[in-house]
């Protein structure tokens, strides 16, 4: 089947993406290695692994880790970082391993901190970058936040890439979401129609964990801690009230990994609504008469709803773009809250509900140790992965391996939570919601 899956692969456009599930995710260069590294232990071979989905396929993935042969000089490479999107825990942490990878280990003097996201590439902006040392980084670990800035939204590729050059940047780390290496993929097309060798390597963040080919992003354990403890908060406020409601909205705009894996963890949750699994409001099978039917015999409830449920329940006309280029969405956290309101104030039921938006609030926090830990891995395999000249390219962590995924692949689409999956039958089995109001499902 293999054997197979790389035939197709020769015969096709390696720029076509709908093959990747079948094929080798091929990982572009900046040239031809010529430098020995000096570190003492090495990965070179490739690895199969499933690919995304039930298909039954399999893709040939380069394992992530250092090379013996590297492309850059390590002693007179010129390294920039850059952080981009939303806050998300553990930002610090990846700038200051790249860092210490690239200095302590590598030998690399030169490393720029970009500021204020993409914007920092501009001149236009006045944002002069930093020059990053092991005083700045001693302990950013312990921050929330980015020590370098944070935007959203792009730059004109010409504009980057022109002061790049200026500053003799070899390796750019974009630390960031699937905006975030849109943007960094059309900097390595700007850099390759120049002939620049500039290696583009990217650092999946997402809070949402919904980029693919990368099983757990850095921050998504921290956030499901905060979400459990303003969960823990919501349904002390419901127990304490006759007829109490604690309603929650979390993060994820496509996907319920975050409100999912709260509601296990927490096991203080009856009701858990995500954009994978359509829900019915109204009607004898409605979500409000399911949740009446419980405030009748139990007085209280929790409810956790992601940031991208509902969508379809409410009607705001086409939906605008953000600055990274994501669909705006209508908020289902003040929707359902109003509704619920209405209809038992219909039903003549009393009913107190609080409602908790936490998601600065879990933005800006630091990484936990489990995090800390991941940040660690992710940017010391960037820091490889660069070196060796890899570029186009982002560190991904499928099925336990970190690989390298070429960043059109990781582009293509969201990573999204099966309905029929563990993750959601342990959400049924720890709230005891009944499919009665999801349609579809």
């Amino acid at each position: 089947m293999l054997a197979e899956a790389k035939r197709r692969f020769l015969r096709a456009d390696s720029a076509d993406i709908r093959h990747v599930e079948t094929c080798i995710a091929k990982v572009q260069s900046v040239g031809m290695p010529a430098h020995t590294s000096p570190l003492s232990r090495y990965v070179q071979e490739t690895i199969t692994l499933p690919g995304a989905g039930n298909e039954g396929k399999t893709i040939d993935f380069e394992r992530a880790g250092p090379r013996q042969q590297l492309y850059f000089c390590p002693g007179e490479t010129k390294a920039a970082i850059v952080t981009c999107g939303g806050l998300c825990p553990g930002i610090n942490d990846v700038v200051r391993s790249v860092f210490l990878e690239m200095h302590f280990r590598y030998g690399c003097g030169d490393i720029l901190g970009i500021r204020f996201g993409y914007a920092g590439l501009d001149p236009a902006n006045g944002f002069e970058p930093l020059h990053i040392d092991a005083e700045m980084v001693e302990d950013i670990q312990l921050n929330g936040g980015s020590i370098l800035g944070t935007s959203r939204g792009p730059v004109d590729p010409g504009i980057a890439i022109d002061y790049l050059q200026k500053h003799r940047v070899n390796v750019l780390f974009c630390v960031g979401g699937d905006g975030t290496l849109r943007g960094a993929h059309e900097l390595h097309l700007e850099a390759v129609s120049r002939g620049y060798a500039l290696a583009v390597v990217g650092i999946p963040k997402t809070i949402d964990n919904d980029i693919s080919y990368v099983w757990r992003s850095f921050g998504y354990q921290t956030a499901i801690d905060e979400a459990v403890r303003v969960i823990g908060a919501a349904h002390s406020e419901a127990r304490s009230h006759f007829n109490g409601i604690g309603l929650v909205k979390l993060m994820g705009r496509d996907a319920g990994f975050l409100a999912a894996g709260a509601t296990v963890a927490s096991q203080e949750v009856n009701y858990t609504l995500i954009p994978e699994v359509p829900f019915q409001l109204h009607g004898e099978k409605g979500f409000l008469v399911e949740l009446k039917q419980r405030m009748q015999s139990r007085h209280h409830a929790v409810i956790v709803v992601a940031e991208g449920a509902g969508q379809d329940l409410m009607s705001v006309g086409p939906p605008s773009l953000d600055l990274s280029g994501n669909p705006h969405h209508a908020d289902i956290g003040c929707f359902l809250r109003d509704e619920i309101q209405s209809y038992f104030q219909a039903e003549g039921i009393p009913l107190t509900l609080k409602y908790f938006d936490p998601s600065y609030l879990i933005r800006s926090r630091p990484a936990n140790c489990d995090d800390g830990l991941l940040c660690n891995q992710f940017g010391r395999h960037a820091v490889h992965a660069a070196m060796a000249g890899k570029t186009d390219v982002v560190i991904g962590l499928w099925y336990n391996v970190f690989v390298h995924v070429p960043i059109p692949n990781a582009i293509a689409t969201k990573r999204r939570m099966a309905p029929d999956g563990e993750l959601w039958s342990g959400v049924l089995a720890a709230t005891g919601q009944p499919a009665a109001f999801q349609a579809d499902v």
